[in-house]
């Protein structure tokens, strides 16, 4: 039992969370970096959700490995963003230090979708049998694209905000 749900409760709990962080923080970039506009409650969706995965997945049973890694990774980047949206009130450098490590912490959720996806979805499992076959490299490296495209978009080269 975990939190009062048994493992598989708990999983499914903990995969709509994910789910909903990696969408809203899709949502999140894609309309920074388009329209310049910072849309305040799909972010607060974003960092509310990105923050429940990593905390949710420390309430599995330990087996350590790169879920833990990845976690610990996350539960870093994610301090370190929500000090510069409350302490450093995204001000100056404060911003970009926000959306670099918010963003590193979406692509780690990606990263883990594309592995868990083909683990567990049976026409991908047949796709990759030992999850080190071209198409999941290749599911991977389509994430890195899109959050590198992100990374250029909203932290190197910034849309101007839009005009009403």
């Amino acid at each position: 039992m975990l939190l009062g749900l048994s493992l598989v409760q708990f999983t499914v709990l903990h995969v709509i969370i994910s789910l909903i962080a990696i969408a809203a923080g899709l949502i999140f970039y894609g309309a920074l970096s388009t329209t310049g506009r910072w849309p305040g409650f799909v972010h607060g969706l974003f960092i509310d959700f990105t923050v429940l995965t990593s905390a949710t997945g420390f309430f599995f049973p330990f087996k350590g490995g790169p879920p833990f890694i990845f976690g610990v990774i996350s539960i870093v980047l994610l301090a370190t963003a929500l000090v510069a949206q409350y302490a450093g009130a995204l001000r100056g450098g404060w911003r970009r230090i926000h959306l670099g490590t918010a963003l590193v912490a979406q692509w780690l959720n990606m990263v883990v979708l594309v592995v868990q996806s083909f683990q567990k979805v049976p026409t991908l499992k047949a796709l990759a049998p030992t999850g080190a076959e071209p198409p999941v490299l290749a599911g991977q490296a389509l994430m890195l694209l899109i959050i590198l495209f992100f990374a250029w978009k909203t932290i190197v080269r910034p849309a101007a905000p839009a005009t009403a």
